[in-house]
């Protein structure tokens, strides 16, 4: 196992005493056993800190020593099975245990687990703690939340009742939910979730289900009801939770893109294929200006919205036809431009999260990323710590977005 940051909570709940575990490497034991008095007598958070550095880098200075390994493995239990590519024997245990799930995997192996208190789309790409960015069709990822759901219910939702996804309200609590790409529930969300009943009157967060490129045609995305074991190729499936006492749900979005320089880009209708754009005033073909302006399609239109960048994905151009669409609706009246080139994703990722300090692995409760950063920016093999989950072919953060990092965070009220 990993050794988990410095940071981590449980660091220094073990040096201020309020955890006891089985430890057997003999020098964790004679330090922590001089260094709880030592605490409990100054219980600053200066020599907490010490406290906490002392321990750590003892740890980290004897990963290979087997009973190393044995106190990580104890210690950070929860860490080892949460948010983590698992074995499909491993996802039956934890099902049939009477676990609370959210899973992400391929359709071949999410078939064969047994019924149980889960949900689950498709999807064979993952941002993993071991091996950051990675293709697997063979392992299930795993988000568990049954230590801070007190209840939760599974819903299924065609297109027409997705309107009401508001109407259950957990509180405090969140909905998760999943839409396979191309069905119904999909086309319908895209367009209207802005403006359903209720609009984002508690936190909605999930993703779109999708399958690998060379799979189109030949493979559905689905997304799975657990309680019965059964898929959905249009319906989408939600997990209404209602959370313990004392923690409330937060959800945030990272976009990397910022709006460029050139024009300002706006649209007569709303749509996923819109066949006219307005320039300084003037009407042109949105397929023709693309082609003129030369504008690199792996780079989204970006919208200001109130100081939230919304990104808009190029999906396909049909040059036989001239007709674009995209990945998420443009809306009338919102004014777009074409996103800045980034260079190097990583270094910018690392650049974004370090302005905002509130992140923390400690809160993290799931996260996603979408597949065109991940195409486009070659992120396989790349770790971006501390975002572990599905790689994913459109985001939900209230309502559907595109090229961007969606993050749950869990914090104490």
């Amino acid at each position: 196992m990993q050794l988990p940051s410095k940071q981590h909570q449980k660091w220094q709940k073990i040096i201020k005493g309020e955890v006891r575990h089985d430890i057997k490497f003999l020098p964790a034991k004679l330090l922590l056993g001089n260094l709880l008095p030592f605490v409990k007598k100054y219980y600053s958070e200066i020599d907490i800190n010490f406290a906490v550095g002392r321990l750590y880098s003892l740890y980290a200075n004897n990963l290979n020593i087997p009973s190393v390994q044995h106190d990580l493995g104890i210690i950070f239990k929860d860490e080892a099975m949460n948010n983590s590519l698992l074995p499909i024997s491993k996802v039956s245990q934890m099902i049939e245990a009477g676990k609370t799930l959210i899973l992400a995997g391929d359709d071949a192996v999410l078939s064969r687990l047994p019924k149980g208190n889960w949900i689950a789309g498709t999807t064979s790409f993952f941002m993993t703690k071991d091996h950051g960015g990675i293709e697997d069709t063979d392992m299930i990822f795993v988000t568990d939340i049954s230590d801070v759901a007190s209840s939760f219910k599974i819903c299924r939702y065609d297109a027409g009742r997705l309107s009401h996804i508001y109407d259950v309200t957990p509180k405090p609590g969140f909905t998760f939910l999943i839409i396979p790409m191309f069905g119904d529930a999909h086309l319908s969300f895209s367009v209207n979730a802005p403006n359903y009943i209720n609009f984002a009157s508690h936190p909605l967060v999930g993703w779109i289900s999708g399958v690998n490129v060379k799979d189109i045609g030949r493979k559905k995305p689905k997304v799975f009801d657990g309680t019965t074991a059964e898929s959905f190729e249009h319906d989408a499936i939600a997990l209404h939770v209602d959370l313990n006492e004392g923690k409330i749900a937060q959800i945030n979005i990272i976009n990397l893109f910022e709006p460029g320089e050139g024009d300002t880009i706006m649209f007569d209708s709303d749509g996923v294929t819109p066949e006219n754009t307005i320039v300084d005033g003037n009407i042109y073909n949105f397929y023709d200006y693309i082609i003129a302006n030369s504008i690199d399609t792996k780079l989204p239109l970006v919208a200001d919205y109130y100081g939230a960048k919304i990104n808009v994905s190029f999906n396909s151009i049909d040059h036989d036809n001239k007709k674009v669409t995209l990945g998420t609706p443009v809306l009338c009246g919102v004014r777009y431009r074409h996103a800045k080139h980034i260079s190097d994703y990583i270094k910018e990722f690392q650049r974004v999260l370090s302005l905002d300090t509130s992140v923390s692995s400690n809160n993290m409760a799931f996260s996603c990323n979408c597949f065109l950063n991940y195409m486009y920016s070659k992120l396989e093999g790349k770790k971006t710590e501390p975002f572990y989950g599905p790689v994913t072919f459109g985001e939900i953060a209230y309502q559907l977005l595109n090229q961007t990092l969606v993050y749950l965070e869990l914090l104490d009220v």
